[in-house]
């Protein structure tokens, strides 16, 4: 269960880890994204062999764990310069665990979009909003409604990410 959990609340960090507003191109190059939530504070009374499972259920869905200190995620994201034109949402883990976006909107600089799960494991909707406040950062939130294994969650993360450097290095995009 704590691993379903731990993925599913990355994939929180990752349904609006790149959204891009209408009026406003995000800079293309390195970001950190830092998410924030309840359920990461979990993360420091899971064992470290079950945290080993986590990081190789993760590695399974091409994610990286990032690092997770009282209730914090911080990691990076590469964003490219066709991803920054394109202003669209880029398809993540969302689809690899069973959820497809629906209703996205733009509205100037802000963004909204809904993922509906639908596997064996994540039953539920996503809703994730974002506001990019310049080119070079963004703040947004996200709350999911359904069952994780069949536990019954409703839970909500604060999002923001700032852009670091034009250079990605070893940080592949999306």
């Amino acid at each position: 269960m704590q691993k379903k959990l731990l993925l599913f609340s990355l994939t929180l960090l990752t349904a609006t880890t790149l959204t891009h507003g209408a009026d406003i191109n995000v800079r293309p190059g390195l970001w950190q994204v830092m998410t924030s939530s309840d359920l990461l504070l979990l993360v420091p009374h899971i064992p470290a062999d079950q945290m080993q499972s986590i990081n190789d259920l993760a590695k399974e869905y091409g994610l990286e764990l990032p690092q997770i200190e009282m209730g914090a995620a911080v990691s990076q994201a590469c964003i490219t310069q066709e991803m920054s034109a394109q202003k669209t949402l880029p398809v993540l883990t969302q689809n690899a665990l069973g959820c497809v976006t629906k209703n996205a909107s733009r509205t100037g600089n802000s963004y909204k979009a809904e993922f509906v799960c639908d596997s064996p494991d994540l039953k539920g909707n996503i809703f994730a909003e974002a506001t990019i406040t310049d080119a070079e950062s963004f703040t947004g939130k996200t709350q999911f409604i359904g069952a994780a294994q069949g536990n019954d969650l409703n839970e909500e993360a604060d999002i923001g990410g700032k852009w670091i450097n034009a250079d990605c290095g070893a940080v592949k995009p999306f």
